[in-house]
């Protein structure tokens, strides 16, 4: 028995569940594939520096939950805790954004770490699909990439999540907004933790999970009551362009997000069959954050699904997805003659497409057919020294249960045909 474990606060993807995660993945990503993003994917570490500015330093997420260290060579890396700002470093690195084609449409998949207190739905390795637009400034794009993740979600049969909606203003009166809810906070009686992050980012406070702050929250100003003309108009544009579409969402004057760089949009996706965990994606405009990271100005939007909470929302809906069987043609020779030539129809299947095993370790037919019944398999081929003596293999449907012989230079076409 092993000595070793998985660290604590992460887990093994192994199968059969694994298959449920690729399938998730799969169709997070699928509509993202059909309206013109790309795949991008970056190293598991940045420069600590990268997230300090463009997730925010007063931030939980840099704060306390990074994992931070510093290599051999001095540099200070960092795992990532989010994608954005490593894709946007990415983007910029490459100028892709001098192609002339812009917004640059990216998607990504991949684990993001963060130091958290593991629970069912938090952990400190964690999985997410991504998509980020990145140089343009339209309400349309905001409602693209609302419209796909409610696609990928209800393709994979979720009903019960819920969009929130809400604007962050912009650099013209959010600072408005920043000088009245200080004034507001300083007047609470909060800890001197939550009092300096007031003072660095006061948004930060709006977000505090604990009861007793939240209660104190009650009366706070909302920032829709402070938004300029030119964000009521863009904002008003995307809700439009969702209704339009039929996408139900729900006005959350209180939504802020957990990340510095966000302007203007910011939605969520929760699922109230969560418990406490109940966001399983969200994110929103982030027009500054290129500025940040020291490249010229981008307006930007995207979003992050976790699939973690994607696949505990389809376990709290009852929904199973149909996955496809790993194996379709599961052979089983009888005999080192056998072996040779089954081994080959094999491999001949899988240049075929058709995904076929084989009975490794000179298992008798007992063993071998156990074997095949749990591989899912639809078709057994079964051959041993008499049966190739005549020329032929024995071919039984797993589901029926019926054996017919059909001769050993048409099997393949036969199961091509019979799984078409």
């Amino acid at each position: 028995m092993s000595t070793f474990q998985a660290p604590k606060g992460t887990y093994d993807l192994l199968p059969p569940d694994s298959a449920t995660y690729l399938a998730v993945r799969e169709a997070i990503s699928t509509p993202l594939r059909n309206s013109g993003y790309g795949y991008i994917e970056t190293p598991g570490f940045e420069n600590v520096e990268l997230f300090a500015r463009g997730v925010g330093e007063s931030t939980d997420i840099v704060t306390k939950e990074m994992y931070a260290f510093e290599t051999k060579g001095g540099d200070r890396l960092a795992l990532r805790p989010e994608g954005t700002a490593s894709v946007l470093r990415a983007a910029l690195e490459a100028n892709l954004h001098k192609a002339g084609n812009l917004p640059v449409k990216l998607w990504y998949s991949g684990s993001y770490y963060r130091y958290e207190r593991p629970q069912k739905g938090r952990y400190r390795h964690f999985s997410q699909v991504g998509a980020e637009a990145i140089g343009a400034e339209d309400p349309a794009l905001d409602a693209e990439l609302i419209i796909l993740a409610d696609q990928a979600y209800r393709s994979l049969g979720l009903r019960n999540f819920r969009i929130l909606l809400n604007s962050l203003g912009d650099k013209e009166c959010r600072p408005v907004y920043r000088e009245a809810l200080q004034t507001f906070l300083r007047g609470l009686d909060l800890d001197e933790d939550t009092l300096r992050r007031a003072e660095i980012n006061p948004l930060r406070v709006l977000d505090d999970k604990r009861p007793d702050v939240q209660k104190q929250l009650t009366d706070a100003p909302l920032l829709r009551d402070y938004l300029c003309d030119a964000c009521k108009a863009y904002h008003e544009q995307v809700r439009e362009l969702l209704v339009a579409e039929g996408v139900p969402f729900e006005d959350d004057a209180k939504l802020v997000r957990g990340l510095d760089y966000y302007t203007r949009t910011t939605f969520e996706f929760v699922h109230d069959g969560l418990g406490s965990q109940s966001a399983v994606g969200g994110g929103g405009r982030y027009d500054g954050l290129s500025e940040m990271i020291g490249g010229p100005s981008l307006p930007s939007v995207g979003w992050a699904l976790g699939v973690d909470r994607t696949v505990l929302a389809l376990e709290a809906e009852g929904v199973e997805l149909k996955l496809p069987s790993t194996t379709s043609v599961f052979a089983v020779p009888l005999g080192d003659e056998a072996r040779r030539v089954l081994f080959s129809k094999v491999t001949e299947l899988r240049r075929a497409g058709i995904s076929a095993d084989f009975s490794f370790g000179g298992k008798g037919l007992k063993g071998a057919m156990k074997n095949a019944n749990r591989s899912g398999a639809r078709f057994a081929v079964v051959a041993g020294e008499r049966d190739l003596a005549e020329g032929v293999v024995q071919l039984k449907d797993m589901e029926s249960g019926e054996q017919e012989a059909v001769a050993v230079d048409q099997i393949v076409d036969v199961l091509r045909a019979r799984l078409a």
